[in-house]
């Protein structure tokens, strides 16, 4: 099965993102698309067992997660002001477990500026209830094992350096004002 990139064209000219940047992810993006496609055409025909195969299988987690986490995070951006709905299940679970929305976002944004590269994800751990903000330094390393990704920030600097230089906690402004609740919500409840 070949995979197909999602075109996201609709957050051309969002606010706070030069559409030459976005230009710039969108191709990084396709070339997450490109490689999970080559390399699932490679594994079927290389040999298991071998050191190639156990190569390939490795370098698939890296490329499937880079595409499924842009698709994520341009999947939770949007040219509208869409807050969140303070009725939602979602809002409610996030004041549980922080309080207020206020001190979700100000833990959020404290991880979107630290250090390194990575993201920056708000999961739902369906087992237990709970919500976490979590850090993923690599595409495919540390992710919690059985839950879903709700919200997905790049912290990157291809997401950002282009047209905030080295001002992150800017671009993090940016993506908080762009963030669609709809869709956060719509993931929560599924």
């Amino acid at each position: 099965m070949q995979y197909e990139p999602k075109n996201f064209d609709h957050l051309l000219g969002l606010t706070g993102f030069s559409d030459a940047m976005l230009k710039s992810h969108f191709t990084l993006y396709q070339g997450y698309v490109t490689n999970t496609n080559k390399l699932s055409e490679e594994m079927e025909t290389t040999i298991p067992g071998t050191p190639q195969y156990a190569e390939l299988k490795r370098r698939f987690g890296w490329e499937w997660n880079g595409m499924r986490l842009h698709e994520l995070y341009f999947g939770n951006m949007s040219p509208e002001i869409l807050s969140i709905n303070k009725e939602s299940e979602l809002y409610k679970n996030i004041e549980k477990e922080w309080g207020s929305l206020d001190m979700w976002e100000k833990d959020f944004r404290a991880m979107g500026v630290m250090r390194g590269i990575g993201w920056i994800i708000l999961y739902h751990d369906v087992a237990s209830g709970k919500l976490f903000n979590v850090w993923i330094n690599e595409h495919d390393v540390g992710h919690l094992a059985g839950a879903t990704p709700l919200l997905v920030m790049d912290v990157f600097e291809h997401a950002y350096i282009s047209d905030y230089g080295l001002k992150r906690a800017d671009y993090i402004e940016a993506f908080m004002k762009a963030i669609d609740w709809g869709k956060i919500e719509k993931r929560f409840l599924e």
